[in-house]
């Protein structure tokens, strides 16, 4: 029955958006919107919590948000880690445990909506603000973000360039918001006259239209030292994403995997990203 309810409710999603645009389109277009941007999942487990129960640095105020941060303090750089969507800091465990070996100083948060922040919603936009303002405060030298924390990585770059950042790590991060639209609209099945109206409201909320948002053309003007992790067999976020990015980023280098997921906590990748950031 629950298999039965999750297959036939984005249909019945999208039939309402259809029916409901002919009469009041940006009504439908931000119902739309709000759906999509809803976040199910990335709460902090029960088994999550002891591990980062002992690196709670506090609650930051921003991007209209509390936001939980953490640190695990060392004498080298410090680093920032942006998780992905419906996901949390302790992804980071790994990687943490490899830059603690290499004595980096390490600064992570939870985006709104995640983890032991607050909220209901992410997208794009709101978690650029959010990294903003954890840029400016801990004053990081390496990012790294994974899926759609990379792509908020590439984004922030390209909309409040910082100087102090010399390196930014993305792994499996999609590119372009068109593919991740009409992955939505495939999903739902709803028509044209909807995402033309999901378009219109985009453009009027945030500046931009669904086009216009693309991390291989805010590549074109990253300054910074790159590099990309993407499987060729991801089934989340398509691997041309980072292909594309890193034709259009002449300081980056792409790492093409296959077999190792979306995720990549291997030990492998995560030594690649330590040496990157020594070299």
């Amino acid at each position: 029955m629950k298999k039965l309810i999750t297959k036939i409710l984005p249909i019945a999603y999208g039939q309402y958006f259809n029916l409901y645009a002919l009469l009041a389109p940006q009504k439908t277009a931000h119902k739309a919107f709000n759906l999509f941007c809803t976040v199910r999942k990335g709460r902090v487990l029960p088994q999550q919590e002891a591990y980062l129960d002992k690196a709670k640095n506090g609650v930051e105020s921003a991007a209209g948000h509390k936001l939980q941060s953490y640190h695990w303090p060392g004498k080298k750089e410090t680093v920032l880690l942006v998780h992905g969507w419906e996901s949390n800091t302790f992804r980071w465990r790994n990687l943490i445990h490899k830059l603690q070996d290499a004595d980096f100083n390490i600064i992570a948060f939870d985006a709104p909506s995640h983890g032991h922040s607050t909220g209901k919603i992410l997208y794009v936009p709101l978690y650029e603000e959010a990294l903003h303002y954890m840029i400016k405060k801990y004053d990081p030298k390496y990012l790294i973000g994974h899926s759609v924390g990379g792509m908020t990585l590439m984004y922030n770059e390209y909309k409040n360039p910082n100087p102090n950042v010399e390196k930014l790590v993305t792994i499996g991060a999609p590119s372009e918001f068109h593919e991740i639209m009409e992955h939505y609209q495939h999903l739902l099945k709803f028509n044209n006259r909807v995402m033309s109206a999901l378009d219109n409201y985009i453009l009027k909320r945030f500046g931009f239209k669904i086009h216009d948002f693309s991390a291989s053309k805010f590549a074109q003007s990253n300054t910074k030292k790159g590099l990309l992790f993407h499987d060729r067999l991801d089934a989340i976020a398509p691997y041309h994403a980072s292909e594309n990015v890193s034709a259009n980023w002449k300081g980056s280098t792409l790492i093409s995997t296959e077999g190792l997921g979306h995720s990549m906590h291997q030990e492998d990748i995560n030594n690649q990203i330590i040496s990157f950031l020594e070299a």
